[in-house]
């Protein structure tokens, strides 16, 4: 077999007969989460010129017409308010986000989608559903339910662990 027909190695290569079925099924959900944002990074890139960061900080503010504070975007996007900053300054010079004084905080902003943003937002939104769309295409509509209630259950298991 050639060099370069060899499968492109990732997190499972770790993994061997003798690791515990937890680890290797940690390592496989990775796998394909690293994949699959790989694909999107990619391909937001390719066909809108941004990237994942700059797509979610508009997704959030999609959801919350009244604008977001600088603080609650990074907490809901699990970024230092630095890396907000720099994200939002971008944004807002290119007229997709705006800026204005918080209602009941003199010294802090609140940001919110502008016309063009909420356009930008609406025509990348779409063309992003159709990517996961095509990437969870190797699963029926019934396996991606059975999965999705499945790592619901994990979830609410996670969130049990993390209070203790």
């Amino acid at each position: 077999m050639l060099d370069d027909a060899l499968p492109e190695p990732d997190l499972e290569s770790r993994v061997n007969d003798r690791d515990h079925q937890a680890l290797k099924l940690w390592l496989r959900l990775l796998a394909c989460t690293t994949r699959i944002e790989d694909q999107i990074r990619q391909r937001l890139r390719a066909d809108f010129g941004t990237t994942l960061p700059r797509f979610d900080l508009l997704a959030q503010l999609e959801r919350h017409p009244d604008g977001l504070s600088m603080r609650e975007l990074s907490q809901r996007l699990m970024v230092t308010g630095g890396n907000v900053t720099g994200i939002t300054d971008q944004l807002e010079a290119e007229g997709l986000v705006q800026r204005e004084p918080h209602p009941s905080d003199r010294r802090s902003f609140t940001v919110k989608l502008t016309a063009a943003g909420r356009r930008q937002f609406k025509r990348m939104a779409a063309t992003h559903e159709g990517w996961i769309v095509e990437l969870m295409a190797g699963w029926d509509k019934e396996q991606k339910s059975q999965v999705y209630e499945l790592l619901a259950g994990l979830k609410t298991h996670l969130a049990e662990t993390t209070r203790k």
